[in-house]
């Protein structure tokens, strides 16, 4: 092979095709790039328990092609790439269309940009590793008892939306307080719900403890115990929780015990890093363990399935001691994922019910990212849904019309109407659905929404209502003002992607 100035090589007809391979991937001063094969080490950070968040790619580089092994302290997975010269990109193992993370070979470092933040890998050494869980089989199925819980949709807070990792104590008191002083805990919000990175580490018997933002649990509790709320709390069937902390795999009686112990009153429990052991088919009898053992503690726990309507959960739910679960995604403080995780929901009305809840994921009213019409129909859809309300806003700091949506009475009374029906979508148009919710007092709630982007004037027939007889009374519940029908219809002009939300009763009262 021979050159032509410094980096354009020329095949030589004695070289054989195998040898210049070869010799191509070996070269680096020509701008061919090292070979990315290896087992390299990096870590974003340290978390709130003093554990390294490692992350270890095992790669295998062939022509532009990469693939290898992910592993974090919370995910393990195969994972495939590209390689040109000395840069490199890497998919997404969960969706191989989106880029995970792109940068370059310098010297011997990997550089890479790994969502949104700078991380340096470097050859692993033998000591750097991530094991692989031993696999723990899932009990024969037996049905978990009825808790009693949760006879109408949950009501509360959650960290994880606003606050995500940045929640401590001292919030968690502060969010206690205002509960009470906003009127949210006399509105009906009583469960104060820390999700993830709260964990510490097991001490030498296995039990968890909480990290230095949570230095006494139980005296958390008791504070939110005195405020007349209850305290809710996060982990997962798998080694690791999404944030990367310890999960109760293994655990769990001793950490349903712990949480008895220290007074907690509710817990997510979340699928993470259980998907990289068990299957699908295998999701009642993961969550059934840990609805046994919150049962076998003797104190009222609601139990909370957080793993995205895997497996049809709603169909298994109660029979794992499951008193909600989730039904959708994480939900996204935008228009497009709020509705969403809403029409997710139509497949799943038959199942909800007093002590048994589909949820489609925390409120976002208050986060800034939707219009006012929109928060609007979020809260007003998920309260037709009979879907837990679980506000996830800095309530600190609250508008005074953020303030009017979480604490409208009238449409809390929809989402905490003992019958526990949940809303069907009884209409459908392009621009426009109507959505029906029967009521305990033989009336309806009734949700029509302008999915277009101007404002409309959209109307409820009698006809869908399904009611014994006509409409005689009836309730604007954003206006709180009563409405006529006339000749078996009520119109009335919404904004862009605002509800128009009636209560509607076809006898005096």
């Amino acid at each position: 092979m021979k050159t032509i100035g410094k980096c354009h090589p020329v095949m030589g007809s004695v070289i054989a095709r195998g040898a210049f391979l070869a010799l191509l991937l070996a070269t680096t001063s020509c701008g061919w790039g090292q070979s990315f094969t290896g087992k390299w080490a990096g870590s974003q950070r340290t978390l709130d328990n003093g554990e390294l968040d490692l992350t270890i790619l095992q790669l295998t580089q062939s022509g532009n092609l990469v693939k290898g092994v992910f592993k974090t302290l919370g995910y393990q997975g195969s994972i495939t790439g590209s390689a040109t010269g000395n840069h490199l990109q890497l998919m997404a193992p969960w969706d191989p269309k989106s880029t995970l993370a792109t940068g370059e070979l310098v010297g011997k470092d990997l550089r890479l940009v790994w969502a949104h933040h700078s991380v340096v890998f470097k050859p692993a050494t033998a000591a750097e590793d991530i094991p692989t869980p031993a696999y723990i089989p899932p009990p024969p199925l037996k049905k978990v008892p009825y808790n009693g819980l949760a006879k109408t949709p949950p009501m509360g807070w959650n960290s994880w939306n606003l606050f995500a990792e940045k929640i401590d104590d001292a919030t968690v008191r502060q969010i206690a307080d205002v509960m009470v002083s906003s009127g949210m805990r006399d509105a009906g919000y009583v469960y104060v719900n820390i999700d993830d990175t709260w964990e510490g580490r097991r001490d030498a018997q296995g039990n968890i403890h909480p990290n230095h933002k949570f230095p006494d649990m139980k005296a958390l509790a008791d504070y939110v115990h005195s405020k007349g709320l209850k305290l809710g709390i996060y982990s997962s069937p798998g080694p690791r929780t999404c944030g990367s902390y310890p999960g109760s795999y293994g655990h769990e009686k001793q950490d349903a015990d712990t949480f008895a112990a220290w007074g907690i009153d509710y817990l997510k429990y979340d699928w993470c890093s259980a998907a990289g052991i068990y299957k699908n088919d295998q999701l009642q009898a993961v969550y059934q363990k840990m609805g046994r053992a919150l049962e076998e503690t003797g104190r009222p726990i609601v139990f909370s399935l957080c793993e995205y309507g895997l497996g049809h959960v709603e169909t298994w739910g109660p029979d794992v001691g499951g008193n909600l679960w989730r039904t959708t995604d994480d939900i996204r403080d935008q228009w497009a994922s709020m509705i969403g995780n809403a029409h997710l929901q139509i497949a799943t009305a038959p199942y909800a019910g007093p002590g048994h809840w589909n949820d489609p994921d925390m409120l976002e009213v208050g986060n800034g990212h939707m219009t006012t019409a929109e928060y609007q129909t979020h809260m007003a859809l998920w309260s037709l849904l009979s879907a837990p309300l679980l506000a996830g806003n800095d309530i600190r700091n609250m508008s005074q019309t953020t303030k009017d949506i979480l604490l409208n009475r009238e449409v809390i009374a929809i989402d905490q109407d003992p019958l526990g029906k949940q809303a069907t979508r009884v209409a459908q148009t392009a621009e426009s659905e109507t959505w029906l919710k029967p009521l305990a007092d033989g009336g309806v709630a009734v949700g029509v929404i302008n999915l277009g982007d101007a404002p409309k004037r959209l109307t409820v027939e009698a006809a869908d209502l399904k009611l014994p007889g006509a409409p005689v009374r009836a309730r604007n519940l954003w206006t709180h003002r009563g409405v006529h029908f006339t000749h078996g219809a009520y119109s009335e002009t919404v904004p862009s992607h605002g509800i128009l939300l009636l209560r509607v009763g076809s006898h005096a009262g």
